[in-house]
């Protein structure tokens, strides 16, 4: 099973011209005009992409900073609206040249990209994309060598975007989430790395999770789910990691749910002190997923 985001724009080779407008922008002969009020209608707008509501009226996300534009360039998106400053298009312009054709910076004053960011201190550039398809989607299914992250109700922005990251890194080909935190809203965003992005994500109910599980787990696919240390779990290490696997983790207060927790083939534990009774879900995810990697390069 694999999914491949190879759809990459080709680089501009021409010398960077005075920065035009995108296509929501206002023109003139000689650029955008400088957007310096926060009432602008589309500085308006853009706020509105803070809140999950708004994201799914205007379909966008909002995401913010140098790294997660790269990011999108890479991957051969293309940014719906692009808002910058006169000091980061000064600062940016080998960057400005790799942008797809018709898209060219939305000139803004500080104040304004303040406005919209949600970051205390933006370094100058905003955009968005288009939303991904919501929870209508059909959830992907395991392959014969597949690895997939499936989560349950995890409530903080930081640890869902740390968790796509590392999913990313470990080669996962598809993260299930039931419930939680959005993981389109930005902090998640910024804290995945751009991971968000790549990684294909469906999003369900909690029983909705279960049920894929259960056909999951008729298909042939091991069910892995994590215990504390001295429950009788094996090693992380002493499973069979390159076969198809799911991997089920749970909520930072309350862990994996009973019902999800009773659907698992195997159990496993990270041992580690007893002097902390439990491991971050995000910390304790890298080495579980990566051991797959470790498994699959010793063979």
């Amino acid at each position: 099973m694999s999914w491949e985001f190879k759809s990459p724009h080709p680089h501009r080779n021409t010398p960077i011209a005075k920065p035009r407008s995108l296509t929501f922008g206002p023109t003139a002969a000689d650029g955008p005009e400088l957007i310096t009020s926060r009432r602008n209608p589309l500085v308006q707008r853009l706020r509105g992409l803070h809140e999950s509501r708004g994201r799914r009226d205007q379909g966008l996300l909002l995401l913010e900073g140098t790294h997660l534009l790269q990011e999108v360039l890479r991957l051969g998106l293309t940014p719906v609206h692009l808002l910058a400053t006169e000091a980061w298009t000064l600062g940016h312009g080998g960057l400005i040249e790799r942008l797809p054709p018709g898209c060219r910076p939305q000139p803004v004053g500080a104040e304004v990209l303040d406005a919209v960011a949600t970051t205390r201190h933006p370094d100058g550039v905003v955009l968005t994309l288009p939303l991904p398809p919501g929870p209508q989607a059909a959830a992907p299914a395991a392959g014969s060598d597949g690895l997939v992250l499936a989560l349950d109700t995890i409530q903080d922005p930081g640890n869902l975007g740390t968790l796509m990251r590392t999913a990313l890194a470990a080669g996962v080909e598809a993260l299930w989430l039931a419930d939680g935190a959005d993981p389109h809203q930005p902090k998640v965003l910024r804290a995945s790395a751009g991971a968000a992005l790549a990684l294909p994500l469906w999003r369900t109910s909690r029983s909705g999770l279960a049920e894929q599980l259960e056909r999951s787990l008729a298909a042939g696919v091991q069910l892995v789910a994590t215990q504390p240390p001295h429950s009788g779990a094996v090693p992380y290490w002493n499973l069979d990691w390159c076969r198809p696997t799911v991997l089920l983790l749970g909520s930072e207060g309350a862990g994996l749910a009973p019902e999800l927790l009773a659907l698992a083939s195997h159990r496993v534990t990270i041992p580690h002190d007893p002097a902390v009774e439990s491991l971050n879900v995000a910390v304790a995810a890298a080495p579980l997923l990566l051991e797959r990697q470790r498994q699959q390069r010793c063979r």
